[in-house]
């Protein structure tokens, strides 16, 4: 009991910033301007982060996070109302994101 106490106490007084996400050899991205949603309807997809201003698609799939640029308002609803998060990661996403209309350059 006491064990729970102090842990909970620790949790609230941790300091709380703005939630970033690691993406590996991408660097970090910084959440606070993402509508971030939970996903619980996809055994592929956990979680989808969204900035309409700079048409950034963050995709958790199976706990790492994928990243896609220039993506239309349009396409983000088309996925969050696709019958299958995960068919249309594959099919639409990754292929579009690899090398092309998705993908996130650095120059």
């Amino acid at each position: 009991m006491v064990r729970a106490a102090t842990l909970i106490l620790s949790l609230l007084s941790a300091p709380v910033g703005p939630e970033t996400v690691d993406l590996g050899r991408g660097g970090r991205v910084d959440l606070s301007t993402f509508d971030c949603r939970d996903i619980n309807r996809s055994s592929i997809v956990q979680r989808v982060c969204y900035d309409a201003g700079q048409r950034a698609l963050l995709v958790t799939v199976r706990g790492s996070y994928q990243h896609y640029c220039s993506v239309p308002v349009e396409t983000f609803d088309a996925l969050m109302n696709a019958p299958s998060m995960g068919i249309f990661v594959n099919r639409v996403l990754r292929i579009a994101g690899a090398d092309g209309r998705y993908a996130c350059r650095t120059s």
